[in-house]
């Protein structure tokens, strides 16, 4: 058994089975009501929802407990601009030569283009990075187990996080990402994972009509009962 210290488990509300239900059903109820969205009002977001939001991304499991994940919450106008500038660059090489016929084809019912003003119009944007090792120390770089799950379990949580805060989001993966190193100063070590759009959407704000898989088609149970 390990010897590293432990500390008491926060006790879980004490529910019975129904109560569970109620709380499980209500939950999955809200999010499946969540919609990318990428048209947003210019409306301000208090920094404090921003930061409550991070806080509840930072407690997500990681490989070895390392949290090797780095959140970079941007408001700035000119920062944002910028951002922009860069990502519509990429944007632009990605659907004039990177992507193939195959890839535009899917995403053609959603509308998209390397237009991206959303990116100065909202009032946040959170940069996500992963740890691909850790910082250099004395010529050694420690390894990082597991980075893309842990930090991908993180931002699920913050977009869950943003959503029950009445918040809009976007995902936005302009490829390759190394312009946010640059512009928000980040070390070589880190690597962009995400970029997330965040507020409050225009008046009038459309999305897509989609549907969502079934939930039989995408879980399977296996039970001796």
């Amino acid at each position: 058994m390990s010897n590293s210290p432990t500390q008491p488990l926060s006790p879980p509300p004490v529910l019975d089975d129904s109560e569970r239900l109620a709380r499980a059903a209500a939950f999955a109820d809200q999010m499946v009501r969540r919609r990318t969205v990428r048209d947003y009002a210019p409306t301000p977001v208090p920094r404090e929802v921003i930061e409550a939001c991070l806080r509840a991304a930072a407690s997500a499991p990681s490989g070895a407990n390392q949290q090797p994940w780095h959140f970079v919450a941007i408001s700035d106008p000119a920062l944002k601009h910028r951002i922009r500038e860069a990502a519509e660059m990429e944007e632009r090489e990605f659907y004039q030569r990177r992507a193939p016929d195959e890839w535009l084809k899917a995403l053609a019912h959603l509308g998209t283009d390397a237009e991206k003003p959303f990116l100065e119009i909202a009032p946040w944007l959170i940069a996500v990075f992963y740890e691909r090792t850790g910082p250099e120390v004395e010529g050694h770089k420690a390894k990082r187990y597991y980075p893309h799950e842990s930090t991908g379990i993180a931002c699920g949580m913050l977009i869950a996080a943003l959503h029950d805060a009445g918040l809009a989001t976007l995902t936005h993966t302009p490829s390759p990402m190394a312009f946010l190193n640059e512009l928000l100063g980040r070390p070589r070590n880190e690597v962009p994972y995400l970029l997330l759009v965040v507020g409050h959407p225009a008046p009038g704000c459309r999305v897509p009509a989609i549907e969502r898989k079934a939930l039989a088609d995408v879980a399977t149970f296996l039970s001796s009962l």
